[in-house]
């Protein structure tokens, strides 16, 4: 079975934009779709640079916490930065030829042609659209 990584953002992603009152209301959601799946997950979001690895565990259901496995790296400025950070992170860890996804909510981030994007949008975070795609993903 291939290696399969997912880059996750938080913000548009696990909740939505709108409401700064209400933090990973899509954990659950999130949950379901990779609890009996090999996927680990990356932290792409910038809270990694308010939290540690371990932290950033706690945001998400206890059944998942252990497939959260690390961080990308330092901001990248310039065109496609989140796209940039992921690719540096795959060469720090020597896996540039993995699998791998990102759930993200800002097309700017990344190449418009980026097939590896699963687009969310700010204003919801993650819905059925993007769970359906990302259980297409871990299924081959």
């Amino acid at each position: 079975m291939t290696h399969k990584l997912l880059f996750l953002d938080f913000d548009g992603v696990m909740h939505s934009t709108n409401d700064h009152s209400v933090f990973f209301e899509k954990a659950d959601l999130l949950k379901k779709a990779l609890i009996d799946t090999p996927v680990e997950i990356i932290i792409s979001s910038s809270w990694r640079f308010q939290f540690n690895l371990n932290q950033l565990k706690k945001f998400f259901p206890r059944e998942i916490q252990d497939k959260v496995v690390g961080v990308t790296g330092d901001p990248v400025i310039g065109k496609f930065p989140r796209y940039n950070e992921i690719l540096n992170y795959l060469k720090f860890i020597n896996q540039t030829l993995c699998d791998w996804r990102a759930l993200d909510d800002f097309q700017l981030e990344f190449p418009k042609e980026c097939e590896n994007l699963i687009l969310c949008s700010s204003n919801t975070g993650l819905q059925q659209k993007q769970i359906t795609a990302l259980k297409k993903w871990l299924k081959n």
